[in-house]
């Protein structure tokens, strides 16, 4: 698989990053280098070409975020934990089998898709939205990096037929809403060691909207699984539907 060479930011040393420890390039790439030390240490399963792939999204999304901005510009220093590490939330809680199929739905751009296609390439992802210019960086930053599992489409998640296994969502909108449009979209063949359903990545108070689910549900402090105190409060929500 081929990663364009321009983005293969992990291939330094602790020695080389600290002679030149007084340039801004430098700087970012320790920064880089020590928020993959960060991925690497709770999934120490994944092979090198997926840290190269990892690592490579900082300067992806830097640089089409100064073009399209799909991130926060306050908060694309924090890329790797705060969509990065958080989208791969959803890879603890679930090993998926190969020859899975997911829909990430509002995908915007690429969280947690591009992540979880990194973690599973065996597995199919369709990431949609429904701002194009989202789904564009989404194209190039799958290319640029050589995923061959990853389908972008320009489309509002009403307008999607296709069935999955799973869908994933990262808090696009109110837990109910959600379900009611992504129901159709749940394959009725089992594959997986747990239901077929939705799967989101929500923070804050999460009572009020998955109440309706109280009997099926089942939620997840995101915090048991990364030691950072960004992800108190951050939940993750099964739904087998």
């Amino acid at each position: 698989m081929f990663i364009q060479k321009k983005y293969l930011t992990l291939q330094f040393t602790i020695t080389q990053v600290w002679i030149a420890a007084s340039t801004n390039v430098a700087a970012c790439l320790f920064k880089t280098f020590i928020q993959m030390e960060e991925i690497i240490k709770y999934f120490p399963q994944t092979s090198e070409l997926q840290h190269e792939q990892l690592a490579a999204l900082m300067e992806l999304y830097k640089d089409w975020n100064s073009k399209i901005n799909v991130i926060s510009r306050k908060d694309i220093d924090n890329l790797f934990v705060h969509h990065v590490l958080h989208s791969l939330a959803i890879a603890k809680f679930i090993n998926w089998k190969p020859s899975t199929h997911i829909l990430d739905f509002g995908t915007g751009g690429g969280f947690p898709g591009i992540p979880l296609a990194i973690m599973f390439p065996e597995c199919q992802f369709t990431l949609i939205d429904g701002t194009g210019k989202k789904i564009k960086v989404v194209t190039e930053v799958a290319a640029a990096i050589g995923l061959q599992n990853v389908t972008a489409k320009h489309i509002r998640g009403e307008e999607e037929k296709g069935t999955y296994d799973f869908v994933v969502s990262r808090a696009v909108m109110q837990l109910p809403d959600l379900v009611k449009i992504i129901r159709k979209n749940i394959s009725h063949t089992q594959r997986n060691a747990i239901a077929n359903g939705l799967i989101c990545l929500k923070g804050g108070d999460i009572k009020e909207e998955t109440a309706p689910f109280k009997k099926i549900i089942e939620t997840e402090d995101i915090g048991k699984w990364f030691d950072n105190e960004w992800f108190e409060g951050k939940h993750l929500i099964y739904v087998p539907l």
